[in-house]
């Protein structure tokens, strides 16, 4: 293949059109919050409570993620959210694994399950968001129907719990719609390596 005619990762542009990062290439705050489907300030909060997640800090405060800070946001999102552990929990893991989270780790017990979930409902504390929410999922349903909803939305309590449950199925179609997307394209890669 002449050099003319090969592309880079970097030179071939993405679904919106900008060209690619390589696959070691350093991420901003927004492209990891992108790719991990988990916001910001989530981000943000996990540096405190994970310092194994060390991000470059440029002017600006502007974060670089590394791969390997990636990779360890996308394990600790997978611990907490899916598998059922607490931040403790997790922090307790990569004290037992010497700062590094093994591919092995079972699911949370029981125990850790309920402790996990009453620390998504805990009164909201001051410097830290008020839950750990679930990737693409909607959040509870207020107590205060009045202040829950906009203008023109359900208005009592069961419609509100509806709407919020259609909305969180529209949801999972579309992420069911997306893993499948990444599903073909890891085959077709696999049948490309395997050529």
């Amino acid at each position: 293949m002449s050099g003319a005619t090969a592309l880079m990762a970097s030179d071939t542009p993405d679904a919106g059109g900008k060209p690619r990062k390589a696959p070691n290439a350093f991420r901003t705050i927004s492209e990891v919050a992108d790719e991990l489907h988990i916001p910001q300030h989530v981000l943000r909060f996990w540096e405190t409570k994970f310092p194994q997640v060390k991000p470059l800090k440029r002017g600006g405060g502007r974060r670089y993620y590394r791969p390997d800070d990636i990779a360890m946001l996308r394990r600790i999102s997978d611990l907490l959210y899916i598998q059922g552990y607490t931040i403790k929990g997790v922090q307790r893991l990569l004290r037992e694994g010497g700062g590094r989270l093994a591919d092995d780790i079972p699911p949370a017990t029981p125990d850790e399950r309920a402790a996990a979930e009453a620390e998504r409902t805990a009164a909201p504390q001051p410097d830290a968001p008020s839950q750990l929410p679930m990737p693409g999922l909607i959040g509870p349903v207020s107590s205060n129907p009045a202040t829950a909803r906009p203008r023109g939305e359900p208005s009592t309590q069961a419609q509100l719990v509806q709407a919020q449950l259609a909305q969180s199925q529209a949801e999972c179609a579309r992420l069911r719609a997306l893993l499948a997307i990444t599903l073909r394209d890891l085959e077709a890669l696999r049948a490309e390596l395997k050529r």
